[in-house]
């Protein structure tokens, strides 16, 4: 009986979810012949194949994106963690506009970007910098300009990391007769490519041991200082201890702060925890929208990228050792400028942009998960900053239902249908985020909850309580 009321549940539920947002469905299924699309498919399960489909943007505005269907979100994917300011903030927007005035010339120097740079290394305290496209690219020439500084091949990175799409960075372990292997993540990715990598696991202190057995091979650690999988680990001594062997041993601490840069402080997660990495990658919020790739450090790494400093009028020259490192896209014009306008923003601010967006962030995971608590809705989230996400799921009785797995899945769309857009069960804070959008998400998050109770997909703590005082 339960299993027919949530099949008709789930009937109902799906037929006005698409007719809420027909037209994003109509398109993802007309290009799906043309366009292979990773986005369309993350989010498939079979039991929810009608409900999954992407729903298609039309406009954006502060905290807002409008659908193809006229729907109204309230937006916390924020492209993932770039808009910091919410969407199109005027003096993002101005900036391109006033570019496109001067055109998109590629090839030549960027005028502003020698200040773009500047204003970057003063905020992370970083010597030099290269710009890259994307995130995935900055990573990759990190741990090329660590190879190149360092003459080893091998450099570690920890599970439960993202660090791009790079096939050395796509890798988990395994261990096979006692004997820890890295192995690819998917098919694509030849075995010959990870043999250099070395995965541990985040904030263990036997991964302090593993690095110092294989301290005269590697080149660098790669660290997500705060792994958006895994928020609720922030493990500032690990990170200190990692630090302090790193400099012994002359291997390079590369921090990837594609998240965590520009949004728990101004100087990143270096700043808030306190460690000063050797290279840092940086991307999102300070393209203001626009893609960016940054590769920062010291100099003594950086130069690898065109030799070092040199000067005019005297007899000094390019003096370190090159790797290569190229790109088109590089500087594009559009992107630094909206950088520039970014960084200006954010030094004007200073500290308390961050701050403020951060404690409010803080009460906002505490006001959910008192209602979870008290309510007993097996889910907890976790923040660092002004970024959230899920902490645990399945603290309760009823961890092992299978009907209450497929209502927290559930839960998702249950959002997104009354308005509101998350990133797997989490998202991210902007200025533009008002206190009416916080209450709107929790009274939405109750009133579905609510819901899913009646659906059969979650235990009514009302009939639980009824069979305790029996």
């Amino acid at each position: 009986m339960n299993q027919e009321i949530q099949q008709e549940y789930i009937n109902s539920f799906i037929k006005n979810y698409n007719q809420r947002t027909q037209i994003s469905k109509n398109i993802s299924q007309n290009i799906r012949p043309f366009l292979a699309d990773k986005q369309a498919s993350s989010i498939f399960m079979l039991p929810f194949k009608e409900l999954s489909y992407p729903i298609v943007g039309k406009r954006s505005l502060g905290s807002k994106i409008w659908d193809i269907d006229g729907n109204e979100y309230v937006d916390f994917i924020m492209g993932y963690g770039v808009n910091l300011f919410g969407h199109n903030p005027p003096f993002v927007k101005q900036a391109i506009e006033e570019q496109l005035e001067c055109g998109i010339h590629l090839g030549l120097q960027s005028e502003v970007a020698g200040e773009v740079a500047k204003m970057i290394c003063e905020l992370t305290k970083m010597e030099r910098l290269a710009f890259s496209n994307t995130g995935t690219e900055a990573v990759m020439t990190a741990i090329r300009l660590a190879r190149t500084a360092t003459n080893r091949n091998k450099i570690a990175l920890f599970s439960g990391s993202y660090h791009g799409h790079s096939d050395s960075t796509l890798v988990k372990t395994k261990t096979v007769d006692g004997v820890r292997q890295t192995l690819p993540i998917s098919p694509g990715i030849p075995p010959s490519l990870v043999k250099d990598v070395l995965v541990l696991d985040y904030g263990n202190p036997d991964s302090i041991d593993m690095i110092k057995n294989h301290q005269s091979e590697l080149a660098a650690i790669l660290v997500e200082p705060v792994q958006t999988s895994c928020l609720q680990l922030q493990p500032k001594e690990f990170l200190q201890q990692l630090r302090q062997l790193t400099k012994e041993t002359g291997i390079a601490l590369i921090f990837d702060e594609m998240v965590t840069g520009f949004r728990i402080h101004p100087g990143g997660a270096q700043a808030w925890f306190d460690v000063e990495a050797d290279l840092a990658t940086y991307g999102k919020i300070v393209g203001g929208g626009m893609p960016i790739g940054i590769i920062a450090g010291k100099a003594a790494y950086m130069d690898g990228i065109d030799g070092g400093m040199w000067n005019y009028g005297d007899d000094s020259s390019p003096q370190a050792k090159k790797t290569f490192f190229a790109g088109t896209y590089c500087k594009h014009p559009l992107a630094i400028a909206a950088a520039g306008a970014v960084l200006k923003y954010i030094k004007s601010q200073g500290c308390s942009l961050q701050q403020q967006l951060n404690q409010r962030t803080s009460k906002f995971v505490e006001a959910l998960n008192a209602y979870f608590e008290n309510d007993q809705v097996p889910f907890r989230i976790a923040n660092f900053g002004s970024l959230f996400g899920p902490a645990s799921f399945g603290n309760s009785a009823h961890s092992d239902d299978s009907a209450a797995s497929m209502g927290i899945n559930l839960l998702s769309y249950h959002l997104l249908n009354r308005g509101i857009l998350l990133r797997g069960g989490g998202g991210f804070l902007s200025t533009a985020h008002t206190d009416e959008d916080l209450d709107y998400i929790i009274q939405t998050v109750k009133d579905s909850i609510k819901e899913l109770r009646e659906g059969g997909f979650l235990p009514d703590i009302s009939a639980k309580s009824q069979l305790a005082k029996t």
